[in-house]
């Protein structure tokens, strides 16, 4: 690898310019072990392994960009949730964070039960040998082909979000001879602490029925009366990348609410409540997630504390990790291309990949962590941010990190904690193929989605 020397940016604290960063850490070389997956560390060459596999032997092998999923670190994680909530209640898996055939048979193996919200996704869940009544269906415009599907197919539970899908599903299910078992998403009001556009619990958005107004009331009416439904509860999600308990202790309170004019109005106890995913990881060493057994002992112990306030019999509770389980678990390794020194501001250091194996940043503000792992470095930190190689100015990776001074071409740095959204957010922007997703595990690297072609590109345009 080139180790050529180039004019740097800025590099000390005192002449550095507002951004979003902390203070240059004491090592550069160290790794936080919040933003790594388990099994992630240095070898004695100072190269970075994951699984056992040096980061370079994985470049050559898979190339860049790539995802390097820990597949240790992934079942660890879901078997944290599983045991956590126990046998009383039900973990589903969020697809949407990431889905592949592998995962779907990692979490059927590790006891998990998994969430899916569009056709594409039942089908890979299926086609894996996910049991059908371990499944989920979610999705604020389900197609009638895809609920046809999913009742056919004998999922667990749909998720009603509206009074036409009401209608429809029930509809299908008497159509097929079959009773549907549903659950209704409500809106409670409650906006989580996060972007805006992943607060999914205010009125203000597409999700669910509102609570307000009697609306909830008027779905539970409608679905109790309709012969193709069994309604089995109420599900509510309040958000994603949430640390602060708080909005679950509302949203359990007014749900549970709603659960006691059910049962006031039409003698009926719900027996399940869905209090959705939305759990915050580490993405920078600021982030101080929860852990599993802590958000399962506060869940149940909100949801515990109202229904016996309201005198109710303790529903059966589910939630859904997406991003907690698959978020930690992978890496984006990319290679160093161009490194651009703009004097007074920062280092522009361009990879190999961008907008199109990560969206996040320009789509939420996300920020990341970023490492050198090819090497160790001795060199001072410099204040960089980590670019792709898009025709987008807001073709950003990382916005603002600090890396060795000596960085140059040909080095490989590498993004932790994006297993979730990354890959399943991934486009073919200005025409780049979507990475590869390689599982690693004691030793040994598998491809579980292989890299896209341009041949691939080129078979989808039929002139």
């Amino acid at each position: 690898m080139s180790r050529s020397a180039h004019p740097a940016g800025p590099r000390h604290a005192d002449v550095l310019p507002e951004g979003h960063y902390s203070a240059p850490p004491a090592d550069l070389n160290a790794l936080d072990g919040k933003v790594w997956s388990q099994t992630v560390t240095r070898d004695a060459d100072g190269v970075v392994t994951v699984g056992g596999i040096p980061v370079t032997r994985l470049a050559e092998e898979f190339g860049t960009p790539a995802y390097f999923l820990d597949e240790a670190d992934f079942r660890a994680r879901a078997c944290a949730w599983r045991t956590a909530f126990g046998h009383d209640a039900d973990v589903f898996y969020a697809g949407k964070a990431f889905l592949s055939r592998a995962v779907v048979r990692w979490l059927h193996e590790e006891g998990l039960n998994l969430d899916v919200c569009s056709g594409g996704e039942l089908a890979t869940a299926l086609s894996a040998g996910m049991p059908a009544d371990r499944i989920a269906l979610h999705g604020n415009n389900k197609s009638t082909d895809e609920i046809r599907r999913a009742v056919e197919a004998g999922v667990g539970r749909i998720v009603l979000d509206s009074f036409q899908e009401i209608v429809r599903v029930a509809h299908i299910a008497r159509e097929l001879g079959k009773r549907q078992r549903v659950q209704i998403r409500v809106t409670v009001g409650v906006e989580a602490h996060t972007h805006e556009f992943i607060a999914t619990a205010h009125e203000d958005q597409k999700f669910g029925i509102p609570l307000a107004g009697g609306q909830a009331a008027e779905a539970v009416r409608r679905a109790l009366q309709l012969d193709g439904l069994e309604l089995i509860g109420i599900h509510s999600h309040i958000g994603s990348q949430i640390f602060d308990m708080s909005g679950f202790e509302v949203a359990a309170h007014r749900v549970v609410g709603l659960l006691k004019d059910i049962r006031d109005e039409h003698g009926v106890e719900l027996p399940e409540i869905d209090l959705g995913g939305g759990l915050g990881i580490a993405y920078t060493s600021d982030d101080d997630p929860r852990e599993p057994h802590e958000i399962a002992k506060a869940l149940t112990e909100i949801v515990t504390r109202e229904c016996e306030a309201a005198r109710l019999r303790t529903p059966r509770i589910s939630v859904e990790p997406g991003r907690a389980i698959v978020g930690p678990t992978a890496f984006t390794l990319y290679e160093v291309g161009t490194i651009k020194p703009l004097d007074g501001l920062r280092t522009y250091v361009s990879v190999d990949g961008g907008m199109s194996d990560n969206i996040r940043t320009a789509l939420y503000d996300a920020e990341y962590s970023v490492a050198l792992v090819s090497r160790t470095s001795e060199a001072e930190p410099m204040l960089a941010r980590v670019v792709g190689k898009h025709c987008e100015s807001g073709d950003i990776v990382v916005k603002d990190a600090f890396l060795p001074a000596d960085l140059a071409p040909g080095d490989l740095i590498a993004v932790p904690a994006t297993g979730a959204y990354c890959r399943s957010m991934a486009s073919n922007y200005n025409h780049v193929t979507r990475p590869p997703v390689v599982a690693v595990r004691d030793g040994e690297a598998r491809v579980i989605v292989r890299r896209e072609t341009e041949e691939d590109l080129l078979r989808l345009d039929v002139g």
